[in-house]
């Protein structure tokens, strides 16, 4: 196991580089002049000289794509051309918001996903079949920024003042009040990577508010992400129940189900102790690459409901040319997507003891 680990981290080192330099090298093809795009009027020739020279841009790219390489040797992401700030700090503030909905997606897509599926291949052709199939369909079907929109207008502003209304788009009710799990727990004074590392924990607020235990808040949290959690969720949704469907009923024609049965075997364990098991190979693969669907939906997402994450700061950083967190917001989701998918391949061996980590 840890062989197999070791071994997809050293292939998955290509991969990255792969990224990075791609990355690199669009960014730089977009029309526009970063010194423009983030000074605006303010931009004459001096000025964006010493702009310029302070960010490497007029340094040849193969130059500039070294010095990037020497800065993330030393985990230095850079500073931010259109914030004026460490790409590190950014970060700590905002990827924990696409965190947060994607993980709140993925859970909510496979838990509903693998239900409708499991119930749909359990009543094969039935009225329950076609209903969930149907609802799969049109899931896939519409776009996410027409669902979320679809949401905004049903459940803001058609049900407002109604016990069904939640809040169209945030991540807290304005004026609502929290602390910091440095706050809570007495730790401001900590400083260096610990705080980091908390100051990142504190930003994904459901998990900040459960451990420290503001339930008012987190109540608050839970009812502004339902409406972005469905509307990213859905198209997922579909998939997983698809799959889960013609996987299930692919091994409920086995073999050693069928004599399961004819020894007598109650149905309910004949799901649970074989057919389960089996069918959710395909469907834990299917879920694991949902997570760059989710990821690239994020983009819409956060943008309709305004909430400030990594997809709405990326597409300001790719408006505004900010190279530098363009590259190092794309690393860190390309960081996360390998680490995903080797979670994933890891499971195999758990869900079928057959299959052998080589």
């Amino acid at each position: 196991m840890v062989q197999f680990i070791i071994r997809r981290l050293l292939v998955s080192i290509p991969a990255l580089f792969g990224v990075i330099f791609i990355v690199f090298v669009l960014a730089r093809m977009l029309p526009g002049d970063p010194c423009l795009a983030a000074l605006g009027e303010r931009a004459t020739d001096e000025i964006c000289d010493a702009f310029n020279d302070r960010y490497g841009l007029n340094e040849p790219i193969l130059v500039q794509f070294g010095i990037y390489l020497r800065g993330l040797a030393a985990f230095d992401l850079g500073e931010s051309i259109r914030y004026g700030r460490p790409v590190a700090e950014i970060l700590i503030e905002r990827l924990p918001t696409t965190i947060e909905l994607a993980f709140y997606a993925l859970l909510f897509a496979s838990i509903v996903g693998i239900t409708l599926g499991m119930a749909a291949a359990l009543r094969r052709n039935s009225k329950t079949d076609v209903t969930t199939m149907g609802i799969a369909t049109l899931g896939v079907s519409i776009p996410i920024f027409v669902l979320a929109l679809i949401l905004q207008y049903i459940f803001a502003v058609a049900l407002r003042g109604a016990p069904l209304q939640l809040p169209p788009s945030g991540r807290l009710s304005p004026g609502m009040q929290f602390d910091t799990i440095p706050e809570a727990w007495g730790l401001e004074s900590l400083e260096g990577f610990p705080r980091a590392v908390l100051d990142f924990l504190s930003n994904i607020y459901t998990f900040n508010f459960v451990v420290t235990l503001q339930f008012d808040p987190l109540i608050d949290a839970v009812q502004h992400l339902i409406l972005p959690v469905i509307a990213l969720g859905t198209i997922s949704l579909a998939i997983i129940a698809r799959i889960t469907r013609s996987s299930l009923l692919e091994v409920l024609g086995l073999d050693y189900i069928r004599t399961a049965r004819a020894k007598g075997v109650a149905d309910r364990n004949v799901l649970r102790r074989h057919a389960f098991r089996n069918a959710m190979l395909p469907v834990v693969t299917i879920i694991g690459l949902q997570l760059g669907i989710l990821l690239a939906g994020a983009v819409l997402t956060e943008t309709i409901f305004n909430l400030t994450g990594v997809g709405k700061t990326m597409f300001e950083s790719i408006t505004g040319r900010d190279y530098i967190v363009v590259q190092a917001f794309t690393l860190i989701i390309a960081v996360i997507y390998l680490s995903v998918n080797l979670i994933v391949d890891v499971s195999y061996a758990f869900l079928d003891p057959r299959i052998r980590l080589k």
